[in-house]
């Protein structure tokens, strides 16, 4: 089964060519599907239309937030009601061809846990969009290690166990392959048509580009200290603990010599003090963060791996685990 989890805000003329255009791309993959409409707290009648779809679709499901959250919790909420075993998100503005549909559920099929969309040839503006986009691109790709040229489109395939191990925070949507890919998830890239927007403007600006740096820097912590926090922190207070120990030992000989200190070093002292202050804080909280950590896992009964597959005798089954 498919599950098609669309989010929305305020996509009114879009609403109807796009459930047209999805249902007769699904009709001809001939294989169980449902569509899942997010609304964002739309203003205009996007709802009212969706909910009059539901009247004559009983594969229709439209999911209405209490108050415009943003994107990425949007797609968390298709995620949970999603019933599929595979799982496709795209935009409800018709930037997204539906033709492109088959296209990654071939390569999910091949066996891979998601297909990522590429906009190959974009059509948006190269100053605002195109040059920030590709900067950001990169910058993920070297940070997360998963080489993909374009993170930030919705358009994606996942497989439904995959999304089972990832929690959706912030604005972290774009990160999926990247936070999939802490449990081994195979990951492959598809080229997709990027079609210009039939009507209304984009929802996002230039100004992203520095959510998406602040977001990179969330990544950066969770892929690489997430299960050992102290192993950050601890660096950090180290380095801090050492400069401000030298600073205040190199000052102690000089008031052991008969030099006055806080006259001729008051500043430095004042540095010092403050590094080695910093330093216990970081190891502090490095050691909080651990306690967390393990707390967290042992609460939920998560696990910090994921297994792909026990084979016992003839038989082999695949097994995922649930965090």
């Amino acid at each position: 089964m498919l599950s098609i989890v669309i989010p929305i805000h305020n996509e009114e003329p879009a609403i109807l060519p796009l459930y047209d255009r999805l249902t007769q791309v699904l009709e001809r993959i001939n294989k169980p599907y449902e569509i899942v409409f997010v609304d964002d707290a739309s203003t205009d009648r996007s709802f009212d239309l969706l909910a009059n779809l539901v009247e004559t679709d009983s594969r229709l499901k439209v999911v209405r937030l209490r108050r415009n959250f943003g994107q990425t919790p949007a797609l968390a909420a298709g995620f949970d009601q999603a019933q599929g075993e595979v799982v496709i998100s795209l935009d409800g503005d018709l930037q997204h061809d539906p033709e492109d549909i088959p296209t990654l559920l071939e390569k999910i099929d091949e066996g891979y846990d998601i297909a990522s969309g590429w906009r190959k040839n974009r059509v948006d503006n190269a100053l605002t969009r195109k040059i920030p986009s590709r900067i950001a691109n990169w910058m993920m790709a070297r940070i997360s290690g998963v080489d993909l040229r374009d993170f930030g489109t919705t358009f994606k395939a996942y497989r439904a166990e995959i999304l089972k191990d990832i929690r959706l925070y912030g604005e972290l949507h774009r990160f999926i392959p990247a936070l999939a890919s802490i449990y081994g998830a195979k990951i492959a890239e598809v080229p997709i048509r990027n079609v210009p927007r039939p009507s209304g403007g984009s929802h996002y600006g230039l100004s992203r580009t520095f959510h998406v740096l602040f977001d990179l820097i969330t990544l950066k912590f969770i892929l690489s200290y997430f299960t050992r926090p102290m192993h950050f922190f601890g660096k950090l207070g180290l380095a801090t603990t050492t400069c401000g120990g030298a600073i205040l030992g190199w000052l102690a000989i000089h008031k052991l010599s008969g030099r006055e200190i806080m006259i001729e070093h008051g500043p430095l002292m004042l540095a010092g003090s403050l590094l080695l202050l910093a330093g216990l804080i970081l190891f502090n909280t490095g050691l909080l963060g651990e306690l967390i950590m393990r707390t967290y896992f042992e609460s939920q009964g998560r696990r910090i791996y994921a297994i792909r597959e026990i084979r016992c005798g003839n038989a082999s089954h695949v097994k995922r685990n649930k965090g």
